[in-house]
């Protein structure tokens, strides 16, 4: 009976780099919460600039409103 050798191609993972694994899978987290919060900020911002629109939009419809109103009463 033959005994077939295979090569051992990996190496062990010893607590060094364990500890590399993990700080760059922290690194890789990190990045994307900043990536996560400059989207939140960007959202928070369109959000803002939205309600300001739909408060002039229904600011000028009440004023509008208001004139026809006192056109009518007017005549």
């Amino acid at each position: 009976m033959a005994v077939v050798m295979i090569p051992r191609d990996k190496e062990s993972w010893n607590d060094d780099r364990l500890d590399d694994l993990k700080q760059t899978v922290d690194d890789g987290f990190r990045e994307m919460r900043e990536e996560f919060r400059a989207v939140r900020s960007d959202i928070s911002a369109t959000n803002h600039a939205m309600m300001r629109l739909f408060g002039a939009m229904w600011a000028t419809t009440v004023v509008g409103f208001l004139g026809v109103i006192a056109t009518i009463l007017k005549v």
